[in-house]
């Protein structure tokens, strides 16, 4: 089984980016992603209400980071600490050495290479140094954009499934990328 120690956290930098944890002085940064409907649109969690919310959130994510369940980096300028998007891995199948990225990014910050270029630090850190064999990528079909990020980083598409989660009462397909260790 994957044995996986995320303490200390482990920040990454890219040329212009900075990864980071995400701390409780962020939670209104992370309360304006979290509570962006367009941003949220295509993630199947509640947005967030309030930035009381937000900061639960980040305490939530934390507890994960400690106890070496999940990990979610704050994306950040490395001219800037504000957060302006996360990525992570949201769940790992530590028995099948196995995770799962999950991200979202500002509005404002589309179209500039910026996902990608985090993902690939996330990858690169996922395969050398948690030693994942896979790492897959879950998406709403209709979010060809994150769709294009997976396949740009190499991902391939794995299956489509049809109404096989069920979020805010109704049922949603999901599509699967999978990428394997080099």
């Amino acid at each position: 089984m994957l044995i996986v120690n995320l303490n200390p956290f482990p920040e990454l930098t890219t040329e212009r980016l900075r990864l980071r944890q995400i701390l409780l002085e962020d939670e209104n940064d992370f309360f304006a992603l979290r509570s962006n409907p367009e941003i949220m649109r295509f993630i199947p969690r509640p947005i967030a209400r309030t930035v009381a919310d937000a900061a639960q959130l980040i305490l939530n994510i934390n507890n994960g980071i400690r106890q070496n369940e999940h990990i979610t980096w704050g994306i950040s300028q490395k001219s800037d600490p504000k957060i302006i998007g996360t990525i992570g891995y949201v769940r790992m199948a530590k028995q099948h050495y196995r995770a799962e990225v999950g991200y979202l990014l500002s509005n404002d910050y589309r179209g500039k290479g910026i996902m990608q270029e985090a993902l690939q630090a996330v990858i690169d850190y996922g395969f050398q140094v948690m030693k994942l064999h896979s790492i897959e990528g879950v998406i709403d079909p209709a979010n060809t954009t994150s769709a294009r990020v997976l396949e740009r980083a190499g991902f391939m598409k794995e299956a489509h499934f049809k109404e096989n989660q069920f979020y805010n009462d109704c049922f949603h397909d999901t599509v699967h990328y999978s990428l394997l260790a080099p």
